[in-house]
């Protein structure tokens, strides 16, 4: 086994070989080796030809993957791909978007947008964290007089009025308050 990447470049690299892909995750998942996923038996076999390991205990779904039991389960993207998209996620400030995902690795923008809601639920990334705390609140008027607007703006008559708050550390929310003239929503 190679050693492990530290770079994107050498990410790439090192993940393009299925061989690499298994070993990386079983070291992480099983350090002490292979396991059932049903049972928790270590007499487990590897079956190369398989790309698999079948228990050695006698109870139904014997054979498992290295995948079996994650968040990769049940799904036909390869493990260099779903490797790949965790390291990019992970190293990334802001993450990565599944338009992003979609272009680089050659898969739908659905199955992209699949892998990363399953890997941000895997990191705890969640949405909707409420504000706590000491909040600072600031209010925007958006809309305007139809004669100022574009065409296909200028028919709607929607003029809302956004507050956001701030949590001293600096996240955002954002909410709508309401059409100016029927009042709140």
């Amino acid at each position: 086994m190679a050693s492990e990447p530290t770079t994107l470049r050498e990410a790439i690299v090192y993940f393009s070989d299925p061989d690499n892909c298994r070993n990386f995750l079983v070291a992480r998942r099983w350090p002490n080796g292979a396991e059932c996923p049903r049972c928790g038996s270590k007499h487990v076999i590897f079956q190369p030809k398989y790309n698999r390991w079948q228990c050695g205990a006698s109870h139904d779904r014997r054979q498992f993957t290295a995948k079996t039991g994650t968040i990769m389960e049940d799904s036909p993207i390869g493990l260099d791909k779903w490797l790949m998209a965790m390291w990019q996620i992970v190293n990334r400030k802001n993450g990565i978007s599944s338009y992003e995902v979609h272009r680089a690795f050659g898969i739908t923008q659905k199955s992209a947008w699949f892998m990363d809601h399953r890997i941000r639920f895997a990191l705890g990334m969640t949405p909707g964290n409420r504000l706590s705390g000491q909040v600072e609140t600031d209010e925007t008027f958006i809309g305007g007089k139809a004669r100022n607007m574009q065409l296909r703006e200028a028919g709607r008559k929607d003029h809302r009025d956004r507050r956001q708050r701030y949590r001293r550390d600096g996240d955002l929310g954002t909410r709508q308050q309401g059409n100016r003239k029927q009042g709140p929503p």
